[in-house]
Formats: structure tokens, C-alpha cells, sequence
């Protein structure tokens, strides 16, 4: 990694990031490449691997980034005055879920690959931003539903975070989708982001 200060190293990689944000917008993961990266940061793509040695590691770090941006409207239901209703959890999480489409994309990626071609301790990095996530969740029930016993609450929590998986490519259908799915017959009703987050979690915390 590139000997610089702190502040630079922080600097090049959040540019870094941000670029490959801006072309996820448009593209996709597999198009998606360094060279494209490097087209749109003020630095050459050979500077690139000093801070990143793979296109997957500079995708970990906007998947880490996600999921801080969710922790932070995770941490804003916890620490609201009072308690929710499983309904109202069930809403509160789906709200957030319905602004974090990005990190729902993501999850619906293969992050094995990702994961596999990263370093440990760029993992390690990503790893504590998801653990986050599963304390603020474990945390938001606990306070909200104290007749759940521990047993209770991690049930909910590892049918509901592997179910997160599946969420964008069930919402975000394109019409080519569409069309394959009347050629065949099969009869589906499109639901949103928000829709299947409630209506699963409401569902897990229906007591």
C-alpha cells in the first residue's frame, strides 16, 4: 500500500471509491474494470493498486460503505424515545432497506469472489461494518421486544440478514425480466424493496 500520510491515503481511496460508485450507477459489476476506474479519479490506473490490488477490493469497500450508511439509520430506530411494535420495526427496517438499494445490489452479487479475491484485512475492515449491523438489528429487538427470549432474537436475525440476499433481484425486475416471465407463463406479482422487507419482517416479529 501507497507510504503516504493518513489523510492522503484516505483521500485517494474514498476518490477511488466514489468512482466506482459513480460507474456502478450505469453499469454493471462485470463491466465494471480498473481501467474504467482510473478514467474518472485525477490519478493514472497504475496508482489505483496502491491502495486497491483488485477491482473486488475496491467493491468491498463500497459494500463496507453501505453497510456504515445503514448503520447509521440502524443506530437512529435504536436510539429513538420509546419502543416499536413489531409492525413498527418491521416498518422502520423496510424504510431503511428502501434507501439503501445499493446495498441490496451488492448483496445480491456473488460474495464469495469478492471476498475471495480481497485481502484480510480489507475483509477484517468490511467484516467489523457487518457485524455492526447484526448488533444494531440484534440490539433494535432487544430493546423493542423483551418478551423474545436470546434464542428468539437470533433466529429472527439469521433468517432475516441471509433473506437480505435475495431482495434486489425480486424488486428490481427489468423488462426483459418481464417479458421472459410472460413467455413463460408464470404468473408474479412485482413487489417493492419496501413490500418485501415488511412482509417478511412483520411476519418474524408477528408475537
Amino acid at each position: 500500500m501507497f507510504k503516504g500520510t493518513p489523510e492522503i491515503v484516505a483521500q485517494r481511496r474514498e476518490e477511488i471509491v466514489n468512482a466506482c460508485e459513480k460507474l456502478y450507477q450505469t453499469m454493471s459489476f462485470k463491466e465494471v474494470n480498473l481501467k474504467e476506474i482510473g478514467n474518472i479519479t485525477s490519478f493514472s490506473r497504475p496508482t489505483i493498486y496502491n491502495y486497491f490490488h483488485t477491482k473486488e477490493e475496491i467493491f468491498l469497500a463500497l459494500y463496507e460503505r453501505e453497510y456504515d450508511r445503514w448503520n447509521a439509520e440502524l443506530e437512529t430506530i435504536l436510539n429513538s424515545d420509546g419502543t416499536y411494535t413489531g409492525k413498527q420495526i418491521a416498518e422502520k427496517i423496510a424504510e431503511s432497506l428502501e434507501r439503501r438499494s445499493q446495498l441490496l445490489r451488492l448483496l445480491s452479487m456473488n460474495n464469495f469472489d469478492m471476498e475471495a479475491n480481497s485481502r484480510e484485512e480489507l475483509l477484517a475492515s468490511f467484516k467489523r461494518a457487518y457485524g455492526r449491523s447484526l448488533d444494531l438489528f440484534r440490539s433494535i429487538l432487544e430493546k423493542n421486544c423483551p418478551e423474545m427470549s436470546a434464542e428468539e432474537v437470533k433466529a429472527v436475525m439469521y433468517v432475516f440478514f441471509p433473506f437480505m440476499f435475495g431482495i434486489y433481484p425480486y424488486a428490481e425486475v427489468t423488462e426483459k425480466q418481464k417479458k421472459a416471465m410472460e413467455e413463460a407463463e408464470v404468473e408474479y406479482k412485482y413487489q417493492t424493496i419496501y413490500e418485501i422487507t415488511y412482509n417478511c419482517l412483520v411476519r418474524l416479529l408477528d408475537k
